[in-house]
Order: C-alpha cells, then sequence, then structure tokens
C-alpha cells in the first residue's frame, strides 16, 4: 500500500526565483504575528510552470463559475447580503475535471 502524499497548507508565497531551470516557491503560512513564514518550497523545471500555473487558473476559474451559479440560485435579494461567498454545506467545494 502507497503512503499518502504529504500536505502543506500555504497562504501565499513568500518568495519565488528560477535558477538553473527550475523554478523554486517558497510558501508561507501565516505566522501568530500575522506576517508569513516560510513553510515550504515548491519546486518545479521552468518549462513546466505554465502547466502549473494553467491548471490553478483552471481552478480559480472553476471557484468563480460555481460561486456565481450560487449566487444566482439563491436569487438577486438574496446576493447583496451574502457576506461570505457560497459553499456547499460541507464547507468543501469539489469539482470534476
Amino acid at each position: 500500500m502507497s503512503s499518502p502524499l504529504p500536505t502543506l497548507f500555504a497562504d501565499g508565497v513568500v518568495e519565488a526565483n528560477v535558477t538553473h531551470g527550475v523554478a523554486r516557491i517558497t510558501l508561507g503560512q501565516a505566522g501568530a504575528d500575522g506576517k508569513p513564514q516560510p513553510c515550504g518550497v515548491l519546486i518545479v523545471p521552468l518549462v513546466q510552470l505554465p502547466v502549473v500555473a494553467n491548471g490553478l487558473l483552471a481552478l480559480l476559474k472553476q471557484i468563480d463559475t460555481k460561486m456565481k451559479e450560487a449566487q444566482a440560485a439563491a436569487g438577486p435579494a438574496a446576493a447583496p447580503a451574502a457576506a461570505e461567498p457560497a459553499v456547499p454545506s460541507d464547507g468543501a467545494f469539489r469539482f470534476n475535471a
């Protein structure tokens, strides 16, 4: 049986650079003081970086579409009053690519 994949939570990017054809993206988490603290490094061959970026962009587009659909289904009266984005009742987004 294979071991589970490593899981990393990140709030954002602390630093990114390219050296010798490899993109190194230092991910960060908000520390107790609210400042980002490095939590891991995503290393991607530069030739694959557009594939990774396009995958993330596709996810953002799916989220945007689903949120607009949820707001439209809630009706025009509910849209202005909604302070937080609409999510499924279990708090998770699920998309099938």
